[in-house]
């Protein structure tokens, strides 16, 4: 195998000082972006490190012979970045010696290898860390050997533009293995030096920090009307739970969540802050928090008067008829207001801003509706509207319309064409009047058989025909029985809110009465005798 001729214990602990003092250096330096790509192309200074033996005699090399430094070399990377922390590598170069530098010429030692990179950048620097595995070759004289190679290091760029570079050193310890046919294997721990141009291409930018937005609504309030807050957050991550906490350099907080309301109960005029800070627990620790501030102010308390209009519709009613008051009051300084109104004449209810202004037996004429609205600190305003009363209309009465006769001796309740004709004129203006009723009252002559009954059986007749002929309601048609007299029925007319009061006249249970259908212009039918009148109470 080989004997050691190269301090490799000195080398590793040599390049790890090195990277670990340069790191160090630079942590107050980290810059916010990183190229996406870095393409490296520089000199490379390898020490193979060992002695050959009988293993390489086919290179031409007798044992005991040194492997010297092979400072003629070359070497190119390409990174791709991830993140401005971390890439991964490819890198590939070549070492070779001639008679000048070595016993040996024309010996040639390549490798390719890849692996993770880690870097950590500044506004100007960017030390890194590389782990690469791979494959070498050594070559000389016709003669080739293969093997493992790896090597761990790391450098450190220096950028003077915005996509260039200078590497001004990358130090690795380098571990290859060969194997050369039919005579055995070997390794070589060595290292490796390099410098050379570093190329950026694209850009790495960073995540966005976290952002918190405070909001309070109202900004300007008197003391004692509440105040809210809200937070908006900017790029914090939208799948973790966020806390929020939240404090205000006056009044009493009340939080949640998002929100917060600031009762400002017993605050002193001036300018106030509410802070919120948002945090999340699970982020990276440079990006678990945003605070943000918003301000309120108290406003002293104004002292101007209420205004008030008030105006009543209808403005013109009729004696009885009722008036509605409406008031509209303002107050400049957003105080509350109360209402109060009293009349000149009739009744008023209410308890503002709208008032029932009662006219029942208030003659006609105006009357004058005086209102005042006052604030909580006792500042009023009044005015005055009126309204015009005028005489109520007279009531209405009910009127006879219409009478039909029964002349008719064998069938002295039957309902004849000319009963019909007249009431196919009732039938007519009850359906141009339909809010009114009709009374049907029924006579008969002392001397007719049947008595009152026959009375009833033609008011009920009369009351069929209406219905069931000229399609009436029969809500709104009433019988009643009459004591002047006479084989006739009499139509007396209702309108609506109208009294029926004609003296002489009472009603019955018509449910008691059948109806007859034996009308002039039907085929006669027989007639059960008439049933015996119930007595009943005169109006």
């Amino acid at each position: 195998m080989f004997k050691k001729s190269f301090g490799h214990g000195r080398l590793l602990k040599a390049i790890a000082l090195l990277l670990c003092v340069t790191l160090t250096s630079l942590l107050a330096l980290a810059q916010a972006t990183a190229p996406r790509a870095e393409l490296f192309a520089g000199y490379s200074w390898l020490h193979p490190g060992g002695d050959f033996d009988n293993h390489l005699t086919q290179f031409g090399v007798q044992p005991g012979q040194t492997l010297k430094n092979m400072p003629r070399g070359f070497d190119v990377s390409a990174a791709y970045n991830f993140t401005k922390w971390i890439g991964v590598q490819v890198d590939g170069g070549n070492h070779w010696s001639d008679s000048s530098t070595s016993f040996l010429s024309g010996f040639h030692n390549a490798m390719v290898l890849a692996g993770p990179k880690l870097s950590f950048r500044t506004q100007h620097f960017s030390p890194f860390a590389e782990l690469e595995g791979g494959w070498g070759r050594i070559t000389g004289r016709g003669a080739t050997a293969d093997g493992f190679a790896a090597l761990v290091g790391g450098g450190l760029d220096v950028y003077f533009a915005r996509h260039w570079a200078v590497r001004l050193f990358q130090a690795d310890y380098v571990y290859q293995g060969y194997k050369v046919s039919d005579v055995g294997s070997g390794t070589f721990n060595g290292g490796r030096l390099q410098a050379g141009l570093v190329y950026g291409i694209g850009q790495i930018k960073p995540p966005e920090p976290p952002a918190a937005t405070c909001t309070v609504q109202p900004t300007a309030v008197l003391a004692g009307e509440p105040v809210t807050a809200t937070v908006a957050t900017q790029n914090f991550n939208p799948k973790h739970k966020l806390t929020y906490e939240w404090s205000a350099s006056g009044g009493k907080v009340a939080p949640s969540d998002t929100t917060a309301n600031i009762d400002t109960a017993s605050l002193a005029p001036g300018n106030y802050t509410v802070t919120s800070t948002v945090t999340d627990a699970k982020a990276p620790k440079n990006y678990q928090a945003a605070t943000c501030t918003g301000n309120f102010t108290i406003n002293a308390p104004p002292m101007h008067p209420p205004t008030i209009s008030c105006s009543p519709n209808p403005a013109t009613v009729r004696s009885g008829d009722p008036s509605t008051i409406t008031c509209r009051g303002n107050s400049p300084d957003n105080r509350p207001l109360t209402y109060a109104c009293r009349p000149n004449a009739g009744r008023i209810s209410g308890n503002g801003p709208v008032f029932t202004l009662d006219t029942a037996g208030v003659p006609a004429g105006t009357i004058t509706v005086n209102c005042t609205t006052t604030d909580d600190r006792g500042l009023s305003a009044s005015t005055s509207t009126s309204v015009q009363v005028q005489a109520p209309p007279p009531a209405p009465q009910a009127s006879k319309i219409g009478e039909i006769v029964f002349p008719n001796k064998a069938k002295p309740w039957r309902v004849d064409n000319t009963a019909k004709a007249i009431l196919d004129d009732v039938a007519l203006r009850m359906q141009r009047e339909a809010g009114a009723k009709a009374v049907i009252v029924g006579y008969v002559n002392p001397a007719e058989k049947g008595g009152m009954g026959l009375a009833q059986q033609r008011a009920v007749n009369t009351k069929a025909y209406l219905t069931q002929e000229k399609g009436i309601d029969p809500a709104r048609i009433e019988v009643r029985t009459g004591t002047a007299g006479g084989n006739r029925a009499e139509i007396y007319l209702v309108p609506a809110g109208a009294m029926f009061n004609v003296p002489g006249t009472v009603t019955f249970d018509e449910s008691k009465v059948k109806p007859s259908v034996d009308h002039a212009a039907r085929r006669p039918a027989k007639k059960a005798a008439p049933a015996k009148a119930k007595p009943a109470a005169k109006q």
